[in-house]
């Protein structure tokens, strides 16, 4: 059995054991006190019968002799019933012969209050005494009714008769003794046995319990049913002669027995739970340390135990940690076989040249030169944009930072030609060696010791791992990717000059790696771009407008789609070759990516057909960058061959508005080509936009005649704009919103100049929408897009 287990054990027999003898303490306690006081109730109630019956037995006996000693018995009986001091009176002379009985009488048996051996007195019927043994043909006849006899006698004191009061015994005789009583009362036919009853105020549900456990009492003992009540019995007796049977409820609580059941499961539970609880926190640092001393004897230095507090267990663990840690310092410093360690390193370099996930290719391959070197600490770090290395991943370097020092490792940069790894950078010449604390140089960890390789892309003089070779010149400077720097050997004062070479071979590994990332990153690119334009392909097409419009219906913005398809370009294939047809798609895709700003997307969708995605732009902004776009192809013929001459070539353009003219990328695309084959249809080289459709619901913003362009430049969903142009004449707007064509807000307020010039007076030059002005269609965040530098 384990410590946990003997701990768990143990809590679980400290406190299971009060929990259980308290719960049996208590259920004895209260089954004693419940019968303690149902036994003393019914002893109460006991006495209670008593009390009545004699005082009713007294009642009948007065009435008795009142009658004896009248002159007229008869007279004297019937006032007494009448007045209700008996239910009968029956007199009968010396022979035994009923000379008067009250009308009504009760029938035979009386039960005589005397306790007479027989237990019965004479009744009325027949006039005839009763039977001795209260017994007819062998059946047992319940009692009708309680008396008590007197002699009759004359003045000389000669017997003449008797005289029998008699009290009516039905159930309610009974329930008066229940309610004088408290209790339950059953009155039995016979005090022989409990098999019969005559009357009773029990229930149908314990009545036959009750009877069954009062079969089984002798004399007035208190015995218990199986539902819980108390039963005694009490007479036939001289001062009680008639059978009763008294029963109470118990007052214990319902479901006392489950209720600490209950009680008891759950404090196991809560005990189990405290008693594994308090086990795994007393026995987990045990565990930690078994762990790691099973480990550190496999081999395994690095183990370490969490130092949890401050006790003994506490103290152990980071005795535990010192020790390993420096037994792995003295296996690192005495550790010679340095050849084979770099071939499987080399190996493992050639693995993770193959993949692209970049930054965990630097995070093993700096694990495994500090693992190599024994190093406390290193980074690796690449050349940026603006000549400045950038570490991409680091270990170790906590600590080591100077305190007024706001940059950590996180934001390691170097300037490349300043410090250790700039100087590396800048020269391409590995450097080692040791720092002075008063020569630390700026910006870089703390450390006594360092060295630092540079790599280049594979081909390059950095990227060679020989030992031997030293760069020097500016070409291998300029062709360094990074630094491998790693920092304080353990068990040893500097790196040597193995060092050294085991860290030209993990970062010849680091070149790879990125040349193989930036190679697979370009492949990317490539598979998105048309080869022939440099514009996004089809295939981009489909994920960008479907992201855009997402963009569009989130922000509440709108989106132009212009559909562009060269005219009557087949002519220009077959009049001059193929070969000019693809100077000629190459040229307009130039002069398309000249007129558009770096948020707007160009793309070519196949053959001489494009499409633009126009970001936050309305119908009239993508007007003008239609209006423009013809222009420009129009009015510069296209050079080709030198025997073919320049080419003249326009465009027609198809306008449609996310949300105006659909509510998916899809729906506005085909709007955009609806509109497209409406400007073919209108004679070409011109645009049309599409229609709004009827299914839109747009809304009208009210805007003044004079009203500017809105404070953050942006147009917004709702706001419709028809914009025509017929062939070789100016734009024609048609806009939900009212604005003059000579108003400070026209057309050329609809979309931006980059250069800051002042549009032009006609207000729909070519000039009026150039991409980057503050109109509305500015940029926003978005993904990398088709820039006119692409």
């Amino acid at each position: 059995m384990t410590l946990r287990g003997r701990l768990t054990a143990a809590f679980l027999v400290v406190v299971l054991g009060p929990v259980l003898l308290g719960a049996l303490f208590v259920a004895s306690t209260v089954a004693a006190v419940d019968r303690s006081r149902s036994t003393e109730r019914l002893a109460v109630a006991a006495s209670a019968v008593r009390t009545s019956v004699d005082a009713l037995c007294q009642q009948l006996r007065a009435t008795a002799d009142a009658v004896a000693l009248t002159a007229d018995p008869a007279v004297a009986a019937a006032q007494l019933v009448g007045r209700g001091l008996a239910a009968a009176v029956l007199i009968t002379d010396v022979t035994g012969r009923v000379s008067y009985v009250s009308p009504g009488a009760p029938t035979a048996p009386w039960r005589d209050c005397a306790g007479l051996a027989n237990g019965e007195t004479n009744g009325p019927a027949g006039g005839t005494t009763g039977p001795t043994n209260g017994e007819t043909n062998g059946s047992v006849s319940p009692v009708r009714a309680l008396a008590a006899q007197v002699d009759l006698r004359d003045r000389s004191g000669t017997l003449l008769g008797t005289v029998t009061a008699a009290h009516l015994v039905d159930p309610a005789f009974v329930a008066r003794l229940a309610a004088v009583t408290g209790v339950a009362v059953t009155l039995l036919d016979s005090g022989a046995s409990a098999a019969r009853v005559t009357h009773t105020t029990e229930s149908r549900e314990v009545r036959d319990a009750v009877l069954a456990a009062a079969s089984t009492v002798d004399g007035e003992r208190v015995t218990e049913t199986t539902d819980g009540r108390y039963v005694r019995r009490i007479g036939p007796s001289d001062a009680q002669p008639l059978p009763l049977v008294l029963s109470v409820p118990s007052e214990q609580p319902p479901g006392l027995h489950a209720t600490l059941a209950g009680v008891v499961v759950l404090a196991a539970l809560l005990a189990v739970l405290s008693a594994w609880r308090l086990a795994r926190v007393t026995t987990r640092p045990l565990v930690e340390l078994a762990g790691a001393v099973d480990r550190v004897a496999q081999g395994d230095l690095t183990a370490r135990v969490p130092v949890r507090s401050r006790d003994e267990l506490g103290r152990l663990a980071a005795a535990f940690n010192r020790m390993t840690r420096e037994t792995g310092s003295y296996v690192a410093a005495l550790t010679s076989n340095r050849d084979q360690l770099r071939g499987h390193l080399g190996v493992l370099g050639d693995t993770l040249a193959s993949t692209h996930d970049l930054q965990r290719i630097l995070r093993v391959i700096l694990h495994s030169a500090i693992g190599a070197t024994g190093a406390r600490a290193g980074a690796v770090l690449l050349v940026e944009a603006g000549g400045v290395l950038v570490a991409q991943c680091t270990e170790g370097l906590d600590g080591r930072w100077p305190e007024d020092d706001p940059d950590g490792p996180s934001t390691l940069r170097v300037p490349v030609g300043v410090g250790v790894v700039g100087a590396v950078a800048a020269t391409g010449e590995p450097q080692r060696g040791r720092v002075e604390p008063a020569e630390a140089p700026s910006g870089e960890p703390r450390c006594r010791t360092y060295v630092a390789v540079p790599f280049a892309a594979p081909g390059g003089a950095a990227a060679a791992p020989s030992a031997s070779s030293t760069p020097t010149d500016d070409a291998n400077a300029a062709a360094a990717l990074g630094v491998l720097a790693l920092y304080d050997r353990l068990g040893a004062d500097e790196f040597d000059d193995d060092d050294l070479a085991t860290l030209r071979t993990f970062a010849g590994h680091a070149a790879v790696a990125v040349d193989n990332v930036r190679v697979h990153e370009e492949a990317q690119r490539l598979s998105l771009t048309d080869p022939l334009t440099g514009l996004w392909n089809y295939r981009y097409l489909r994920e960008s407008i479907r992201r855009e419009v997402e963009r569009a219906s989130r922000f509440g913005r709108m989106l132009s789609i212009l559909a562009l398809d060269l005219d009557r370009f087949k002519d220009v294939n077959d009049t001059y070759g193929h070969a000019a047809g693809d100077t000629v798609l190459a040229e307009f895709a130039r002069r398309v990516r000249g007129e558009i700003r770096e948020v707007d997307l160009a793309f070519r969708q196949g053959g001489e057909e494009f499409v633009l995605l126009l970001p936050e732009t309305d119908a009239r902004g993508a007007a003008i960058v239609a209006e423009r776009l013809g222009a420009v192809v129009r009015e510069t013929p296209i050079a080709v061959e030198a025997d073919a001459g320049p080419v003249l070539v326009t465009v027609s353009v198809g306008i449609a508005v996310y949300p105006d003219n659909g509510s998916t990328g899809r729906e506005v695309l085909e709007a955009a080509d609806d509109a497209l084959y409406a400007a073919k249809a209108a004679g070409r080289d011109t645009y049309r936009v599409a229609e709004v459709r009827p299914d839109v619901v747009t809304r009208e913003l009210p805007v003044l005649a004079g009203a500017v362009t809105p404070s953050d430049g942006l147009p917004r969903a709702g706001q419709h704009v028809q914009v025509s142009r017929e062939p070789g004449g100016p734009a024609r707007s048609e806009s939900a919103v009212c604005v003059p064509e000579s108003s400070p807000a026209g057309p050329t307020d609809a979309r931006p100049d980059p250069a800051g010039d002042p549009p032009d007076s006609a207000g729909g030059g070519p000039d009026a929408a150039r991409p980057g002005s503050g109109g509305g269609a500015s940029s926003g965040p978005h993904p990398p897009r088709q820039s006119r530098g692409r």
